[in-house]
């Protein structure tokens, strides 16, 4: 996977979880997807279309909006 790739994945996953952090749920971070390791992020049928069909994917970051102060503004923020 090309670096700008993997970079751009890892940040745009990260950056959900550390926004539902904020807001009062703590689901990535227990479950240790609040990372800047690649490997936390990637999935690995998201990888093999990117590199086989062009386009491809990570892993969601788990939120639970049950843990948000008002869970439908909230959850806009987080997506």
């Amino acid at each position: 996977m090309t670096p700008v790739v993997l970079f751009s994945l890892t940040v745009h996953e990260y950056s959900h979880g550390r926004v539902a952090l904020m807001l009062g749920d703590n689901t990535a971070q227990r479950l240790g997807r609040l990372s800047f390791n690649p490997l936390r992020h990637l999935d690995i049928m998201g990888v093999l279309f990117f590199y086989f069909v062009g386009f491809g994917w990570a892993k969601p970051v788990p939120v639970n909006w049950r843990n948000f102060e008002n869970p439908h503004r909230d959850m806009m923020y987080v997506a």
